[in-house]
């Protein structure tokens, strides 16, 4: 059974349909990436995913469970972390402060410190961070906050949208490498802009445009396709 799938998924806005009916898969200990042009509709795909979007029609099932059509935040107390590609961090509050509010709305209280020592053995540039405000912290140290807090919640599945955005390449490859590790307790479900980054790291890849699916495969299978050659590997 896959940890994440979605079946015949179609969402949009107002009456603007985005999604055209998009089936994907993230398997357990898998991480599996999304690419495609601006407005294929990969963010779209990730929100209604994770509840923010509400979907028209189709199925969302995380751990078997169908979870299309719950608020947000049961999605998340499911099992779903979701990290935004605006990263949505509140500038005023500490490392600490952003960690604790997130594990106390979705895990026990119990759990917390041993929780919050993984995932700084996870990015052991933040130890020393905990009591600075995110707002004095760089683009990429963030970027970290923002996985971090997803983490914390110890959840089934991660979704990333865009992690590399405005981030120094030594800061990208290290959350890479990082992401490449954490596939071994969990499913991760990537989009990114970087076709290359992503099959450096995925054990599949879908293709989007124009809110659908229009090829997958292995990164090895994809890389010898013309298309993909000629438009994301040039």
């Amino acid at each position: 059974m896959s940890l994440l799938e979605t079946k015949d998924l179609v969402s949009g806005y107002h009456k603007i349909r985005v999604l055209q009916g998009v089936s994907v898969q993230v398997d357990r200990h898998e991480l599996v990436g999304i690419i495609g042009p601006n407005g294929a509709g990969k963010t779209t795909l990730l929100r209604t995913i994770a509840g923010i979007v509400k979907p028209w029609s189709g199925q969302v099932l995380l751990d078997g469970i169908r979870a299309d059509g719950l608020p947000a935040y049961k999605i998340a107390r499911a099992g779903l972390a979701y990290v935004p590609d605006s990263r949505e961090l509140f500038p005023n509050l500490t490392l600490f402060e952003h960690l604790k509010l997130n594990h106390s709305m979705l895990s026990s209280p119990d759990e917390f410190e041993s929780v919050l020592e993984r995932i700084l053995d996870l990015f052991p540039q933040l130890k020393d961070r905990l009591s600075q405000k995110v707002g004095t912290m760089s683009g990429g140290e963030q970027q970290m906050v923002a996985i971090a807090r997803a983490l914390i919640s110890d959840p089934k599945v991660l979704t990333l949208d865009e992690p590399s955005t405005g981030i120094a390449p030594r800061i990208v490859y290290g959350i890479y490498d990082m992401l490449k590790g954490l596939k071994k307790k969990l499913g991760i479900l990537l989009v990114e802009q970087n076709a290359e980054l992503v099959f450096e790291v995925a054990d599949r890849v879908y293709l989007m445009d124009r809110g659908s699916i229009v090829k997958e495969g292995t990164p090895e299978e994809l890389t010898k396709d013309e298309l993909v050659k000629r438009t994301y590997l040039a």
